[in-house]
């Protein structure tokens, strides 16, 4: 919206404002689609890895159900009531596990071998005999 379309008798002035960040912000989500849209899908899923795939269908699915709940309500329809929210509901709970997913695949994996060795170093054992009559000195301070 330019300030030479705007006739202040089309709508409130008061929302004037609101309707320029609007206008903005399908500007950019109108520049999102056509970068995603200039690389075939196919391609684009031949370089990611499936968890990666995952969440960019997830992001896709809830982006177009978002629109269409602003949709209904430009249209004057009441967006909690259509099955348009149990569609978003469903996304967000497989956003969630593919989250917790991503999560364990992050989080430290346990070496057993190095878990085995430090458990056998801190358990005590005790001496056999030839270790009490041998020669070597124990370490520790010398006595003066």
């Amino acid at each position: 919206i330019s300030e030479d379309d705007i006739n202040p008798e089309d709508y409130p002035t008061e929302i004037h404002d609101y309707l320029l960040a609007f206008e903005k912000s399908l500007g950019s989500v109108d520049e999102m689609l056509k970068t995603m849209m200039s690389v075939s899908r196919s391609e684009l899923l031949q370089k990611l890895e499936p968890l990666e795939q995952a969440k960019l269908d997830l992001v896709s699915a809830y982006t177009l159900n978002s629109m269409f709940w602003v949709y209904l309500a430009t249209q004057g329809i009441n967006p909690k009531e259509h099955p348009v929210k149990q569609e978003l509901e469903r996304i967000r709970t497989y956003m969630n596990k593919v989250k917790e997913i991503a999560d364990k695949k992050k989080a430290s994996k346990l070496d057993k071998g190095a878990a085995s060795r430090f458990v056998k170093n801190a358990l005590w054992e005790p001496k056999t005999e030839n270790e009490h009559t041998s020669k070597i000195p124990a370490k520790g301070k010398k006595r003066k």
